[in-house]
This record gives structure tokens, C-alpha cells and sequence, in this order.
């Protein structure tokens, strides 16, 4: 695999990741926005597979660990990861490589099925839920079925929303990207990623 590349790529989706963050709508009575960056995460992951993806995604995280206002809304710092929407930040890493993980690295010669692409989009969403929704519980103090409508329920219809989007650019992209990243690689098709 060109390093080179592999490098370019995992900046350039970790700076989509972070440019999405800057599209963020407040809900009234939560303090989630809907925003974009749940897409790109698991966007990312379908399009990458799991190394790259994963190494985005985290990279993305340590950034905004460290201050760069690059999480929803221009915020950034340790304290984001300690708030009550810090869970999600974690369910990103997941979402991730759950969805890479399923996709697996794309193929220049072989189109991904769609089925396989749906699974990964939807259990990519699954996962980014779990601890965002366990962490606010805990530092809320909300009770299960509070967390859900303050947290989950609202965001359902979006997220279905742009779970297609993902699925859709996924299936165009997909082997562009492995074009791209794997053409000189002759040992590409062999690697578990």
C-alpha cells in the first residue's frame, strides 16, 4: 500500500470529519445537535475499511482532545469527552470500525453488495448510540427511558435519513477510493483489511 496515500487519505477524511462538525442545529430541551459528523464516521469506515477509517476517525478525536474546536459546534477540548454528549464522541471510534469492520477495505475489481453496506451503515448508527446513551445516563443522572426521548428518539429520522446517504455514497465511492489507494499495490487483495 502506498504510505503516502494511505496518509493523504486518512488526513483528508479526518479533516471531512471535523468540517462537518461546523453544521450543527441545537435541539430545544437536549443538548445533542444534529449534526453531521455521525455520517461522516461511519461514512468514513465504509469507504476506508476499518484501519483507515478507524485511524481517521481517531485521529479526528486526539485533535479535538487536545483543543482544536473541531467537535459539533466548534468545540473542542478533554472536557467534551467528560460532558453528558462525550459518549457519542466514543460511539464515533466505534461506529467506525464496526462499519469497516463489515465493509471491509474496499476493492479495485470487486463491488461491495449492497446488503453488506446496509448491515455495516446500520450497525455503524447501532454502536455510535450505545455509549453516547450509557455515558449521558451516568453523568445526567437520567433514568433509561428519559435518555431515549432526550437523546435517540428525536434523532431517528434524521439519522435513517442519512444512513441512505451513506449507503448511497458508498456504493459510488467504494471502489473509486480503492482505485486510488490500491492501484500499484499488488499485494492489496490479500490483506485482511
Amino acid at each position: 500500500m502506498n504510505k503516502v496515500k494511505s496518509i493523504t487519505f486518512v488526513a483528508l477524511f479526518t479533516a471531512l470529519i471535523a468540517v462537518c462538525g461546523f453544521i450543527s442545529i441545537p435541539v430545544p430541551g437536549t443538548p445533542i445537535p444534529i449534526v453531521l459528523q455521525n455520517m461522516m464516521v461511519v461514512l468514513v469506515g465504509l469507504l476506508l475499511g476499518p484501519l483507515m477509517g478507524t485511524c481517521s476517525t481517531l485521529l479526528f478525536l486526539l485533535l479535538g482532545a487536545v483543543g482544536l474546536p473541531i467537535f459539533s459546534g466548534g468545540g473542542g477540548g478533554i472536557a467534551r469527552f467528560l460532558g453528558p454528549t462525550g459518549g457519542f464522541l466514543y460511539g464515533y471510534l466505534l461506529a467506525t470500525l464496526v462499519s469497516g469492520l463489515i465493509a471491509r477495505k474496499p476493492k479495485i475489481d470487486k463491488k461491495t453488495p449492497l446488503w453488506i453496506l446496509i448491515i455495516a451503515s446500520f450497525l455503524g448508527y447501532v454502536v455510535m448510540y450505545i455509549p453516547g446513551v450509557i455515558h449521558f445516563m451516568l453523568t445526567m443522572n437520567a433514568s433509561f427511558s428519559k435518555t431515549l426521548t432526550l437523546c435517540v428518539i428525536p434523532y431517528i429520522p434524521l439519522d435513517l435519513v442519512k444512513m441512505v446517504l451513506c449507503i448511497a455514497i458508498a456504493a459510488t465511492l467504494r471502489q473509486k477510493c480503492a482505485k486510488v489507494l490500491f492501484e500499484s499495490d499488488d499485494t492489496s487483495e490479500d490483506e485482511p483489511n
